[in-house]
């Protein structure tokens, strides 16, 4: 963050009659925290940082706020998930040349495709379609909406962007291949993934059917599980406690389990034969390696209720 970007986040927050201030950065971010609250700082502001892990704007360190140590709390990195009256979010720009799109063009079918990005690349979308436009394909960007409020933005747990373009391939500019892959499982759409930061491109088909594999040996390692524990998150942005009691309902054996932090050891010690997250999706399908219990999503608990059908399976998103 320039200096020049420091004044105008004080501005800001002079207009709230802000004083006492609290910084949140996700885990890429937090090495600018020196620097930003030392120019929040020499503008007059007392700062507080919370240094608690955090994984996005479903993530927000309200709690300062809320006991009374900040007036705002300023979250770094992403674009906002919902409303909250006490936050202010600031987005965080990684740039690149739109020329890297090129990269992409050998592997596209259509020359009708749906763009889509995330945060930190969606200030870059009018120049990606430009790029695209001048090779003659015809670019559908969704508007933002809900949980991702950009223009082309999807998030790991919603692909709204992507599902509402109407076309039959997407080129996902990105780094990671979760995003990607979540798009194909969420729309049946040919997905091109391409990193902008390193210039590579892949069709991601491949790796969205070689986790529904790694998904159906979870499911059925969980069959016959005769205590499970339903997830709820704490969180502000990840509470899903209607969803969570109705799939407790499908079961007797099922028990709603309301954390902050889904951590390996923590379910263990619980002792449950088998977990449903209702909290980030990306628990169950990123790190299922990490427990030692199947963690289901709630769509394949669903499965293994038999009030869904293998063939009605989809990814779980946070609507």
């Amino acid at each position: 963050m320039w200096l020049s970007d420091i004044s105008d986040l004080a501005g800001k927050l002079r207009k709230r009659g802000a004083h006492r201030i609290a910084l949140q950065f996700p885990e890429g971010l937090k090495r600018q925290a020196a620097t930003i609250s030392t120019g929040l700082i020499a503008e007059g502001f007392e700062v507080i940082i919370s240094g608690d892990p955090c994984f996005g704007a479903c993530d927000l360190a309200l709690d300062i706020v809320t006991c009374g140590d900040a007036d705002v709390l300023v979250h770094f990195g992403h674009a906002p998930v919902d409303d909250r009256e006490h936050v202010i979010f600031e987005p965080w720009t990684v740039d690149f040349d739109p020329a890297v799109l090129e990269k992409a063009l050998p592997l596209l079918k259509q020359k009708t495709i749906g763009l889509v990005t995330t945060v930190q690349h969606a200030p870059l979308i009018p120049a990606m379609e430009s790029l695209l436009a001048s090779h003659g394909y015809i670019v559908r960007v969704a508007d933002g909406t809900g949980r991702a409020p950009l223009r082309g933005q999807v998030l790991g747990c919603s692909f709204a962007a992507a599902k509402s373009n109407g076309t039959d391939e997407i080129l996902f500019v990105g780094t990671g291949v979760f995003h990607p892959i979540g798009i194909a499982l969420a729309t049946k759409a040919r997905v091109i993934a391409l990193d902008p930061l390193s210039g590579t491109a892949q069709e991601v088909s491949a790796s969205a059917d070689a986790l529904l594999r790694r998904r159906f040996a979870v499911m059925e390692k969980a069959r016959g599980a005769q205590h499970i524990g339903i997830i709820v998150s704490t969180k502000s942005g990840q509470q899903r406690r209607a969803l969570a009691e109705r799939l407790a309902a499908l079961s007797p054996g099922a028990v709603i389990i309301t954390m902050r932090e889904v951590s390996p050891d923590e379910l263990l010690n619980l002792g449950f034969d088998c977990y449903v997250n209702t909290a980030c999706p990306r628990l169950a399908y990123d790190d299922q390696v990490r427990f030692g219990k199947p963690v289901l999503s709630p769509q394949e608990f669903e499965i293994l209720c038999g009030v869904r059908t293998w063939d009605d399976y989809t990814i779980d998103e946070i609507s």
